[in-house]
């Protein structure tokens, strides 16, 4: 009986493994908590993009292009959610720093040209 919304991709790793040993997609899904369908649709999308990874075919995601307008590198895409998180907030993070050293700059140049 499947239990309160969970993201299956959280179980990718188990699911790979249980398919691995040799259980069906139905003993998967009890065992998990999801239903055949929802296994049998996971298992055919990450064979799908196996194939596009092991072939060179970078995976674009889907939806609105970004309003930054940059997109993350393919080599950091292809890391888990949390890693591209982390990435997004260092990039943030010498951002910020960056401005903090423009303002500093910008307030030595003033004292010096005795501007306030």
């Amino acid at each position: 009986m499947p239990r309160s919304y969970r993201h299956i991709s959280y179980y990718e790793r188990e699911i790979v493994e249980l398919k691995e040993q040799g259980l069906t997609l139905k003993e998967i899904g009890e065992k998990l908590g999801f239903t055949r369908k929802q296994v049998h649709n996971f298992i055919t999308r990450y064979n799908s993009n196996k194939r596009k990874l092991e072939s060179g075919i970078t995976i674009k995601p889907k939806g609105r292009p970004r309003k930054d307008g940059d997109e993350l590198p393919p080599s950091v895409q292809q890391l888990s959610k949390l890693t591209q998180l982390q990435y997004e907030l260092d990039k943030k993070e010498r951002y910020i720093k960056r401005l903090e050293m423009e303002n500093e700059l910008m307030r030595d140049f003033l004292s010096l040209t005795e501007r306030k």
